[in-house]
């Protein structure tokens, strides 16, 4: 018996289909199934929560929106990221926006957050790529529970936060663990230190500050 391969979807399909399902996303026409976890969950919020408080503080022209798609033009790729930092100005040049949430250009993106999660060679290898061919400023890969392969977060194997920064069309990664402060080029006025970010991941009676 022969098995038929998964029907490869374009761009378009995908946004009709399934573009307000939260739980897809879509890797060169292939459709992939994401299943956060609670934890998962509590560590995109907290980061949400942080930043937007630098935005307040910035008074910047940011926002983090709850649903979108960001569409990388001339492929069959959209992917959505855990979190991101959009400019409200730019969004005038987005050609989709008024009709639905999706981004295509790298103008509008200050930020992108990914959770790492089982799949967490997109995150380390595929999205590194693409955000950076895209022109992505800043792309954090957080790494609460440590999977990322050893040539990525080290032979420790410990919780991780990598924030890439783009210079040119390349990021350069800086490392964070335990108690280092996060150091971002968009907020750089951010208190947050890795060993917050990775506590919640964690279920406890206590709330992190």
């Amino acid at each position: 018996m022969v098995e038929s391969s998964p029907k490869l979807l374009t761009v378009d399909e995908f946004i009709t289909g399934y573009g307000d399902r939260d739980q897809y996303e879509l890797i060169d026409g292939e459709l992939i199934e994401m299943e956060p976890t609670g934890p998962h969950e509590q560590v995109s919020a907290l980061i949400g929560r942080k930043l937007n408080v630098e935005i307040d503080r910035q008074d910047a022209t940011f926002f983090i929106p709850h649903r979108y798609l960001i569409k990388l033009l001339g492929t069959q790729t959209a992917f959505r990221a855990d979190l991101i930092v959009l400019d409200h100005t730019q969004l005038i040049y987005e050609p989709l926006w008024q009709q639905e949430p999706v981004i295509t250009s790298a103008n509008s993106i200050k930020l992108i957050a990914e959770i790492v999660s089982t799949n967490w060679q997109n995150d380390y290898a595929r999205k590194v790529e693409d955000y950076a061919t895209l022109g992505v400023p800043e792309y954090w890969i957080v790494d609460y529970l440590g999977l990322g392969g050893r040539e990525y977060i080290g032979k420790s194997k410990q919780p991780t936060v990598t924030i890439c920064t783009l210079v040119a069309d390349e990021y350069q990664k800086q490392l964070f663990q335990n108690n280092d402060r996060l150091v971002s080029s968009i907020f750089s006025n951010l208190q947050l230190t890795a060993k917050q970010v990775f506590a919640a991941g964690q279920v406890t009676d206590s709330i992190v500050g």
